[in-house]
């Protein structure tokens, strides 16, 4: 079939070309996205810079054409006769004037310059052959040729045309057999021409003098080439890295007229089955070949194809995406470049994937049970239906653009080794609790939208209050709900927002901190701000902005709270209408009270650890009378939580009550007795509610 009539019934709307004859057809730059090539011949086909969509070359013949091998061939045994006339001079020289030097006649004044000539040779060649049979072709086997043409001293200039001589002869019988194209007879031509090429370069040297010597001579130094020629060409089909260099040559010379994809958009292609010996999937000089996506389950000779730097360059994963298998710690994908693989079903059960790029793979059902994916980057990965239970996600890389839809996960590590503790960060923490359908995707998806600012030094409240309605007036979709937590740590204190999937989390950062520097600046003469009460963070900041700056200034924060009508003082001092703390705290134990007492002294129950938590909030000095107001009003919340523990808006009343106690927790010490209780506290009753903590 004719290029002409495929693209006429392509246009026509046809996509079924199976085991259509395609050889040595041009499709350079069309468009055949979606297209069936279902075991067509494609050997010499040129799909350069085509657009190849979604189309199918399932168990597809690729490579090259019979005349193609035959062009190979000649150029293979050209390169072997080349290499044997070269070998032959060297030969030649050598059996011709080496002897010289013991004939009785011999003119002693010339004997120094022949022999250091001939040694010089000797050296240079055995020096280069064992350099590149120890350390193959690279800088190293370089530099020890180098250093043997250094020494040769006065003599360089002769040394580094033998070296060449030899090298050529060697490289070009490296070359003869790591082309993959040639075969074994043509191997075997090269390796007789050679021969012959180097017997005659020796005869028509050599002349009527000694030819009996330059044959010999001819035909060892033609027998060491070759055999080291023949030993590297071995090393680099093994994939000897050494070799690296000379079995990419091979490759290059056998895909030689073989079909080429250079250039092409396979995105989303299929080559299951494919014979891809001889194929040319490098990038072309206008652009690079997309290989995203492209299934290669179980196509054979893709090692035999010239991949150029794309991810099939690596032999660990090109082997991955061919077998489909990564299964066992003997699995090493470290720093493995599998961005825009498709690794869908793949077996990577315990396959140490540290520092690995998944970004924009697909991993559709692939099990990654306990494997490690510690610092992976994996941005538009998608993991629907993967399984990765027992998984170490330390440090993962993820964001909106990541899918876990429908992930099968009972638990996960947040550590790769154990912390000081013992401790792998289980999550679930509980080591009987595992994961419900959906709650892996739930945790995550709330962990990626989310921004975390930290505030050195502790929280100024009165200035962070400023700071977020600078915030929020610069991101309109945020707002005082989008606050998730105010936690201490250390000297410092995190703040913890929600926010969108589109949001610009690195943007909402600088922000709140930059306006929160800002405003620390202008009130560095306000002391004790630390005494403003939490709760009252809304309406400080949505104060004017004028007003709000005088009232600090002049040493009193006026709270206008009609069903309060208290005023605050910076030292902490309440006037209006005291708040009385007898009142609240009564209603609060009678709330506790009317909760049942656990059966096992042992284990406290709801409302042992209210009564506690009621007990450490009364008798924490450094707490104002306001804060523990408020404080117990969340107790007494948490206590009718627990006499109706089936209440349908039960985690949102718990977020809430848990958001108000921790608020005062930043400007605290970590010796208060509020800290500690609330720390030890809470987890246990969020336990015993089954809420989150």
């Amino acid at each position: 079939m004719k290029a002409s009539e495929v693209l006429q019934r392509y246009a026509k709307g046809e996509r079924d070309f199976r085991r259509a004859d395609l050889r040595g057809q041009s499709f350079k730059g069309q468009t055949l996205a979606g297209a069936d090539f279902t075991d067509a011949d494609l050997r010499s086909t040129n799909f350069t810079d085509a657009i190849l969509t979604g189309t199918t070359f399932t168990r597809a013949t690729c490579g090259v054409q019979k005349r193609w091998i035959i062009v190979q061939l000649l150029l293979v045994l050209l390169l072997a006769a080349l290499s044997g006339v070269l070998q032959g001079y060297f030969g030649w020289y050598i059996a011709y004037y080496f002897p010289k030097v013991w004939e009785p006649k011999y003119d002693w004044n010339y004997f120094t310059i022949d022999v250091a000539v001939t040694l010089s040779y000797l050296i240079t060649i055995a020096a280069s052959f064992w350099a590149i049979a120890r350390q193959g072709f690279t800088t190293k086997a370089a530099a020890t040729i180098s250093l043997a043409v250094a020494g040769a001293g006065a003599v360089a200039v002769a040394v580094a045309v033998a070296g060449a001589v030899a090298g050529a002869g060697a490289v070009a019988g490296a070359v003869a057999g790591a082309v993959a194209g040639a075969g074994a007879v043509a191997v075997a031509v090269a390796v007789a021409v050679a021969v012959a090429g180097a017997v005659a370069g020796a005869v028509a040297g050599a002349g009527a003098v000694a030819v009996a010597g330059a044959v010999a001579g001819a035909v060892a130094v033609a027998g060491a080439s070759l055999l080291l020629g023949v030993y590297c060409s071995r090393q680099a089909r093994k994939g000897n890295e050494k070799f690296a260099l000379l079995r990419s040559l091979g490759i290059a010379f056998a895909a030689i007229g073989g079909t080429s994809f250079r250039g092409a958009d396979l995105t989303g292609a299929s080559f299951v089955g494919a014979n891809l010996k001889s194929t040319r999937f490098h990038a072309s000089q206008q652009k690079q070949t997309t290989l995203t996506h492209v299934c290669w389950q179980d196509a054979k000779n893709l090692d035999k194809a010239r991949v150029g730097d794309s991810i099939l360059a690596n032999a660990a994963v090109r082997q991955l995406l061919v077998s489909r298998d990564g299964h066992g710690n003997s699995k090493d994908y470290v720093e493995a470049n599998l961005r825009g693989a498709n690794l869908d079903g793949v077996d990577l059960k315990g396959a140490n994937l540290t520092w690995a790029d998944l970004s924009n793979a697909t991993l559709h059902r692939a099990d990654l049970h306990h494997a490690n994916l510690r610092e992976v980057l994996a941005i538009g990965t998608d993991f629907t239906h993967a399984s990765l239970t027992g998984a170490c996600l330390e440090s993962w890389n993820i964001d909106h653009t990541t899918k876990l839809d429908s992930v099968d996960c009972q638990y996960v590590f947040l550590l790769e080794q154990p912390n000081p503790l013992g401790s792998r960060e289980r999550r679930p923490h509980d080591p009987d609790q595992l994961f419900a359908s959906g709650d892996f995707a739930k945790l995550y998806t709330k962990m990626i939208n989310v921004v975390q600012v930290l505030l050195r030094d502790g929280m100024n409240r009165a200035g962070f209050a400023e700071a977020f309605q600078q915030l929020m007036n610069e991101h309109p979709d945020i707002t005082y709900d989008s606050i998730q937590a105010v936690e201490r740590k250390g000297k410092d204190a995190l703040v913890t927002l929600e926010v969108s999937e589109t949001t610009d989390k690195a943007a909402v950062s600088r922000s709140l901190q930059a306006a929160y520097e800002q405003v620390r600046r202008l009130e560095a003469k306000v002391e004790d701000l630390h005494q403003l009460r939490a709760a009252d963070l809304k309406e400080v900041a949505l104060a004017q902005k004028a007003q709000f700056f005088n009232q600090l200034v002049g040493g009193n924060a006026m709270n206008d709270r009609t069903d309060r009508s208290q005023t605050v003082n910076i030292g902490g001092n309440v006037t209006g209408s005291t708040v009385n703390l007898g009142e609240i705290s009564g209603a609060v134990t009678n709330t506790i009270n009317q909760l049942p007492s656990s059966p096992d002294p042992a284990q406290p129950g709801i409302k042992e650890l209210l009564t506690q938590l009621q007990a450490a909030i009364e008798a924490t000095k450094e707490l104002s009378t306001e804060d523990k107001k408020d404080a117990l009003e969340q107790v007494q919340v948490v206590a009718e939580l627990g006499q109706n523990p089936q209440n349908p808006e039960k985690e949102g009343i718990w977020r809430k009550a848990v958001k108000i106690l921790k608020a005062p927790i930043p400007s605290l010490p970590e010796t208060a007795t509020i800290v500690k209780a609330l720390v030890d506290i809470l987890p246990a009753i969020a336990k015993l509610l089954s809420v989150a903590v």
